[in-house]
């Protein structure tokens, strides 16, 4: 058992940092093979902010920089946020200079994982992200290292517990989007500025993440097709419960001959399922391989002491002196990230369409998702007080999204629609 101590550098002071800094302090000899972690040098946007830990005894750094390049870090904990600015110029010399970093920041290793990875390893140092995705659901771990005996053909799941927990007060309270959305921000589930979480930004990250180390590509985040739940109403929300869907935020990757799609979208996920079943602020995983079949795994994806285990326990990788490629392999050896056109994707789809309340509208929509080659798999029509018109809810068979788009297109031209065609599409889980 090693002895040493271990000098940890931690920018970044929010939740997660604060978490990691009362972890650090109570449990310094947390890790398995010995030794300590302790705390040497602290950075942040502000040192006057209240914290719920005490900092007023470590070294403090206005630049990030210099904390990452200290001869008193040994380990650098990134903790920043962003894909670019401090967080990247900060990792960036630390693997420069030789010292191992740990992040959490999942845009930075979705947007910049490549070349940080070819660094570290130019570097012979470790670049670890447990904390990027699902906070302290060890999931990066498992893709990475538990399943490289099998071959991956898809993850999908909940990564984003902000859009969890408001697509889940919508569902049990009745409550407009707007409304719960305030909650969320009162209650510290959701950003001043909600865009990354509510716009499918967040969740697109991590399972741009996920899939690089799945499918052993580079990671590429700007070939996922992103949809957020903003625009998400209460009304599909309970037409999709009669239906025997609850609707949550998927983020996916599947792999086939063609390369690999990248997507976040709502979707309907039927009741019984578990994606369906995971409330709240909770995250949940699905991953599919060759060999091993199906593994679900759900838990905490965010907060304090979650995510600063997540954190710590990558400390613990440094101090144990594990080597091994950032994602499943050598950052030259990663292959290009090949993208499949979303258009060829096949799939079933729930469509809503609000229409005048006259006589031939049912036969008129049905006859044009016939021409337009869309098979019907079941029908709903139910009057809603205070509408405008009816609403009109129908499930698909699997089609390809190109001719579905088409056929929503040529429905909304109707003279007895009445509003934009509301298209969601059914898990494939």
């Amino acid at each position: 058992m090693s002895g040493r101590t271990y000098r940890i550098g931690v920018a970044g002071l929010g939740t997660v940092g604060a978490g990691l800094l009362k972890f650090l302090g109570e449990r310094p000899d947390f890790a398995p093979a010995g030794g300590r972690a302790v705390v040497t040098g602290v950075s942040a946007r502000s040192r006057s902010r209240k914290r719920p830990v005490d900092i007023s005894n470590l070294p403090w750094f206005d630049d990030p920089v210099a904390l990452a390049t200290s001869p008193e870090t040994d380990i650098f904990v990134e903790l920043v946020g962003g894909s670019d600015g401090p967080a990247k110029a900060a990792v960036e010399a630390a693997l420069n200079a030789g010292k191992p970093v740990v992040t959490a920041n999942k845009a930075l290793i979705a947007e910049h994982g490549a070349e940080l990875a070819a660094l570290a390893e130019a570097k012979g140092v470790p670049l670890l992200f447990e904390a990027a995705v699902m906070g302290g659901v060890p999931a990066v771990k498992m893709v990475r290292e538990a399943l490289v005996g099998d071959d991956i053909r898809s993850i999908a799941g909940i990564l984003n517990g902000t859009c969890n927990y408001i697509l889940t007060e919508m569902e049990a309270t009745g409550r407009a989007f707007s409304e719960v959305l305030s909650d969320a921000q009162r209650l510290g589930y959701a950003e001043a500025d909600p865009t990354m979480d509510v716009g499918g930004f967040d969740a697109a990250h991590k399972i741009t993440i996920l899939a690089a180390l799945a499918f052993g590509c580079a990671p590429s985040y700007a070939a996922a097709e992103i949809e957020g739940i903003d625009q998400i109403e209460l009304l599909d929300i309970k037409l999709a419960r009669d239906l025997g869907y609850r609707i949550k935020l998927v983020a996916s990757a599947d792999r086939s001959e063609d390369g690999v799609l990248v997507r976040v979208h709502p979707s309907l996920a039927p009741m019984s399922h578990p994606l369906a079943q995971a409330g709240g602020a909770l995250n949940a995983l699905f991953i599919e391989g060759e060999r091993i079949g199906r593994i679900f795994v759900q838990g905490p994806g965010a907060g304090a002491g979650p995510t600063a285990a997540a954190v710590a326990a990558d400390i613990a990788d440094v101090m144990t002196n594990t080597v091994r490629p950032v994602f499943q392999k050598p950052a030259g050896a990663l292959a290009p990230f090949t993208p499949v056109d979303p258009s060829r994707s096949m799939g079933r789809a729930y469509l809503r369409f609000l229409v005048k309340d006259e006589p031939g509208v049912i036969a008129a929509v049905s006859e044009t998702l016939a021409e337009a080659g869309v098979s019907i798999e079941s029908f709903l029509q139910k009057p809603v007080e205070n509408a405008d018109g009816v609403p009109i809810v129908l499930t698909t068979h699997a089609v390809a999204e190109s001719v579905l788009n088409a056929a929503v297109e040529r429905i909304a031209g109707l003279p007895a629609v009445l509003d934009r065609p509301r298209l969601l599409r059914i898990a494939r889980i």
